[in-house]
């Protein structure tokens, strides 16, 4: 928690900051107005002490700045006077609290306290609109699971930005998840905006928020989603999808962790840590003039590659429970479990959609399941030999050439698409085509 302490009188401001280190918050002194809005347009607090009388910029015109201009910040004024108009007037510009000089120390933590709380469910409950609450749990049977895992318990504690990529359906929100609950800011928000289902045209707006006024039908201020994430975790879904003048600001941001909403003049303090994610191979929309070199670097300081389901089929089995306990209680089912060749059937596939598709075949089998338990009949898919039988038979050599001459079929000769689909690099790819004189 860090708080504001604004008040021309030194021993007032110091007596306040002793109360608060004694209680552990770390707290900023501002000798009056104007040096509290200086501090304000460069740091972000959790909440501000305003003295309502203060030479130069007083307590009410602070107070009425941070309502039309500053950032989201509640505030407690205090007074010697204890006028009642003024705490009328003071209320009705948007402070929190009125409190009378002097006070009991006691009475202004609860207070303080009091008014986080409320800040912090109504930012719970904004956020919770935009986010449906995904269990986080990291299944790591396989290797680069667990290397996956490790990863994300170093990094977590960090605030630095990073880069998640992989298919779609591998799991990319349940990692950024993980990492939010691992930080110290895991007590914050946790926001996720997907970019690529957000018309262009409103997207700036949902990230940076907008002031009353600023287009037709901005009726009211609107917080965006950075400032919502304040201290927590911000996840950029689908940043490929990302429009190049937006990516312009958004590197600016990164830069200078301030925003400015739409309609306003002003720079705002943010803090949120950003994750971003992608399914798309961002060094070559780089290389194709899609996507800004500059911001690609700054988001890529940490990347965390999560492979496909098809390259690590050990975690199978142990997703499959997990699956159907989650699952279970989502559709208020008795418990059951699967039957080995309906298992064994699930590890063969080659799961195109990944977790996303596991889960569905799944739940789609909790729903029409007739038996004890689900068999294979219920998931909808062939028995394993049957699935082995579109394999030819022969070398390893002759089927990887027949592996690959299909997949350079499905993807039409897209060399990267291909080798994403068979989980190689380009590289390789190229010098299989070539050995196998595919081209």
């Amino acid at each position: 928690m860090k708080v504001l302490v604004a008040d021309d009188e030194r021993n007032i401001r110091n007596s306040i900051i002793s109360i608060f280190e004694l209680e552990k918050i770390a707290s900023f002194a501002a000798e009056n107005g104007l040096s509290a809005k200086r501090l304000l347009e460069n740091e972000v607090f959790d909440a501000a002490i305003i003295d309502l009388r203060m030479p130069g910029m007083d307590g009410l015109a602070l107070l009425e700045w941070i309502q039309k201009q500053g950032p989201a910040t509640p505030v407690i004024i205090i007074s010697a006077y204890g006028d009642v108009k003024d705490a009328v007037r003071a209320m009705k510009l948007g402070a929190e609290d009125y409190l009378v000089k002097p006070f009991d120390a006691e009475e202004l933590i609860i207070r303080l306290k009091k008014i986080l709380q409320r800040r912090w469910l109504k930012e719970e409950y904004e956020a919770g609109r935009r986010v449906f609450d995904k269990d986080s749990e990291i299944i790591d049977q396989s290797v680069c699971m667990k290397e996956i895992k490790n990863l994300v318990n170093k990094v977590a504690v960090t605030n630095s930005t990073i880069l998640i990529t992989g298919e779609s359906g591998t799991g990319k929100e349940v990692i950024a998840r993980s990492i939010h609950k691992l930080s110290y800011g895991a007590d914050k928000p946790f926001i996720a905006i997907n970019i690529g289902a957000i018309p262009e045209n409103l997207l700036e707006s949902e990230l940076f928020g907008y002031e009353k006024g600023a287009f037709t039908g901005a009726a009211m201020r609107k917080l965006g989603m950075f400032e919502l994430a304040t201290s927590g975790t911000l996840l950029l879904d689908e940043i490929g999808d990302m429009p190049l003048h937006l990516q312009v600001k958004l590197l600016r941001v990164i830069q200078e962790n301030k925003i400015q909403r739409l309609g306003s003049t002003q720079t705002i303090p943010v803090n949120a840590r950003i994750i971003a994610a992608t399914n798309r191979n961002l060094k070559e929309m780089v290389a194709n003039g899609l996507f800004r070199q500059d911001l690609f670097y700054r988001l890529n300081i940490i990347h965390i590659h999560l492979p496909p389901l098809r390259e690590r089929r050990e975690d199978i089995p142990l997703l499959t429970g997990y699956l159907i306990n989650k699952l279970n209680k989502k559709l208020d089912k008795p418990l059951c479990h699967i039957e080995p060749d309906a298992l064994q059937a699930l590890q063969s596939y080659h799961f195109p959609g990944n977790i996303r598709e596991l889960e569905n075949i799944i739940e789609r089998a909790l729903i029409l399941y007739e038996s004890e338990n689900i068999t294979l009949a219920d998931l909808g898919m062939e028995p394993p030999q049957k699935l082995r039988k579109v394999v030819p038979e022969g070398t390893l050599k002759e089927i990887e050439k027949w592996a690959i001459k299909k997949a350079l079929i499905r993807g039409e000769g897209n060399r990267t698409k291909v080798a994403g689909e068979l989980g190689i690099s380009r590289k390789t790819l190229q010098n299989k085509i070539k050995e196998y004189e595919l081209d």
